[in-house]
């Protein structure tokens, strides 16, 4: 069951797919010229598959199948994409949400300006995360003495032309509150410091659009969802925390 998943949506076959819970809904699988769509159900409902309701079996029916990428659509709800994009991080799979073509931006500058870019991006990160050190080696220090366990946090972002990665941060809260270090890691924004990490990677730049936390990005409007498909900056992750909390506030009145 779990390896001829695959195989079974070659030439544009469909199948809807729910989880016998209610954490997740109703969705449908489709195989596109390498990729495979997540996508709400459509009028007609196909086999049901349990195999994928369990993440352990998603995992080895990702890593088993010629699938390049997975391509989700974000009005499934925040549960099913981190089910889907902690599946695709354990099969080594690149996982995207699914923007309505319409707002897609076009691609600025040549690709020789864009691969200059992410080249001075990727030196100065670099240059910026050795300089660092030792102040992040003190921070991780006073960290492990004032609330032993896990030191970073590594939330699911939204990076460049909607694809998810994982942001590394400062944990700035325990189970139970946020610690005095914690608070003042995020109020002067050092928390963040982690990110240039991500920048070496390629995830993000050092200047660039807001980049949105995959919990906020779904409550984008359309037009806001525009922004999701540029390549995010470290500069802009400060200034959307806030707007981050409007999100909420408008969510809970709704």
């Amino acid at each position: 069951m779990t390896t001829s998943i695959i195989p079974s949506l070659q030439n544009n076959h469909t199948v809807t797919q729910h989880q016998q819970h209610d954490r997740h809904p109703y969705y449908t699988l489709q195989w596109r010229r390498g990729q495979l769509l997540v996508k709400p159900p459509g009028r007609l409902k196909q086999p049901y598959l349990p195999a994928l309701d369990k993440e352990r079996s998603l995992v080895e029916c990702l890593k088993h199948s010629p699938v390049n990428l997975v391509s989700i659509d974000p009005t499934l709800g925040e549960g099913l994409l981190r089910f889907w994009a902690d599946a695709c991080e354990q099969a080594n799979k690149p996982i995207f949400l699914s923007i309505p073509s319409g707002n897609k931006l076009p691609k600025q500058g040549s690709g020789f300006l864009q691969w200059f870019k992410r080249r001075i991006d990727w030196i100065a990160a670099l240059i910026l995360l050795l300089i660092a050190s030792p102040v992040i080696l003190i921070l991780v220090l006073l960290m492990w003495i004032s609330s032993p366990g896990l030191l970073f946090s590594r939330e699911w972002y939204v990076g460049e032309r909607g694809k998810l990665f994982r942001a590394i941060k400062f944990r700035t809260t325990t189970k139970q509150e946020m610690t005095w270090l914690g608070h003042w890691l995020s109020k002067s924004n050092l928390d963040n410091l982690p990110q240039l990490w991500n920048v070496v990677r390629g995830e993000m730049s050092l200047i660039g659009s807001p980049c949105w936390t995959l919990e906020d990005a779904i409550r984008l409007s359309s037009e806001r969802q525009r922004q999701l498909n540029q390549l995010p900056g470290i500069n802009s992750s400060w200034e959307v925390e806030q707007q981050s909390k409007l999100l909420h506030l408008d969510s809970q009145t709704l």
